[in-house]
């Protein structure tokens, strides 16, 4: 693991009747003091050590948050938090980190773990809840999502591609899960990724399988391809390799009764094929086919992503405007409701 800075973690969940309740805040900003609100495993001798520090860069030196300081090491620190459920309401995890070295996979993430957890043992296979962001993949750099489901660790079904590429500022991560069992995720306040829980992880089982009863047909053809019934064979296929040589000419002073019958010399014929020259003609064009219909399709996926990039894009600005728009809105109200009382003033 690479070194890395924690700003902020967060666990939340609201109603649509209340405020939301944070049940968990990390800001490290009490100096040592979040030593006695974490706990470090003990599971392996060789942990890497945390550390207070504003980092390489900062927007403010007195702002110290936890940094991984070893690189090449596994990290492990857990806090708790009182019991709580988010039946009925949103639940929202918030998570800050700066990347300060260029990584394809830092493990930068956040584990929800079940009240039972033993925090001196805790370590890689410790079960969990959820588990968020994680930024790994390279040239990808995927952001993951996993949950756990009756025991099992389940991954989102969708590539959720971090933009920021080769960025080590400092950015916010946001998961929020609904009642209605649609989620969303948000990098920096900026939607990336919304969808249903059921369809985008594999937490049920498939609603079709395969028939564990079905048999192969006796007649079933396995062959991937066949001779072509409509194919003719060329008019050439049968050229002799070599021919009677067609400027020859029978000699004045030939004697078929002493010579015999004359024959033409026979000479290379200049249309003639052998059978592996063929194959291999027709092995190189079956090729530039195949290389024809396969670029093809890349140009297809190309333009499809391409195009769903583009409309995610237009939704993001769609959003961005109706959220100017309404707070336009309000900002008119405020000064319709301040002029009012302007009046109301000069009246009495």
């Amino acid at each position: 693991m690479t070194a890395l800075c924690l700003l902020l973690m967060a666990v939340s969940a609201a109603s649509a009747l209340a405020e939301s309740t944070v049940y968990f805040r990390e800001q490290f900003e009490d100096g040592d003091a979040w030593m006695g609100r974490w706990v470090e495993s003990k599971h392996k001798s060789d942990y890497g050590k945390f550390v207070l520090t504003a980092g390489k860069f900062y927007g403010d030196e007195e702002k110290d948050k936890l940094q991984t300081s070893q690189d090449a090491r596994f990290y492990a620190l857990s806090a708790r938090f009182d019991d709580f459920s988010n039946k009925g309401q949103p639940l929202v995890i918030q998570f800050s980190v700066k990347h300060e070295q260029s990584i394809d996979c830092g493990g930068g993430y956040i584990k929800l773990f079940p009240s039972e957890l033993n925090q001196e043992d805790m370590h890689g296979d410790s079960v969990y809840n959820i588990m968020f962001p994680d930024i790994c993949g390279p040239g990808t750099k995927k952001v993951h999502v996993i949950f756990n489901y009756k025991g099992k660790n389940h991954l989102i079904n969708k590539d959720i591609r971090c933009k920021l590429q080769d960025d080590e500022y400092t950015h916010l991560y946001t998961l929020v899960v609904n009642p209605d069992n649609t989620y969303e995720v948000k990098i920096d306040n900026k939607k990336v990724e919304s969808g249903n829980l059921e369809d985008d992880w594999d937490f049920l089982p498939p609603k079709k399988i395969k028939d564990p009863e079905a048999k192969k047909p006796e007649d079933w053809d396995d062959r991937e391809k066949i001779p072509d019934p409509d194919d003719k064979k060329p008019e050439d296929w049968d050229k002799p390799e070599n021919i009677p040589d067609p400027d020859a000419k029978k000699p004045d002073d030939w004697d078929d009764e002493m010579d015999g019958e004359w024959e033409p010399p026979m000479v290379t014929n200049p249309e003639y094929k052998d059978a592996e020259k063929k194959m291999k003609e027709s092995q190189e064009e079956d090729e530039r086919k195949k290389r024809e219909e396969e670029n093809k399709k890349r140009r297809e996926e190309a333009k499809e992503e391409d195009e769903e990039e583009e409309e995610k894009e237009e939704e993001e600005e769609d959003e961005e405007e109706e959220e100017g728009e309404e707070h336009e809105e309000e900002e008119e109200e405020e000064e319709e409701e301040e002029g009012t009382d302007s009046n109301l003033k000069d009246e009495l």
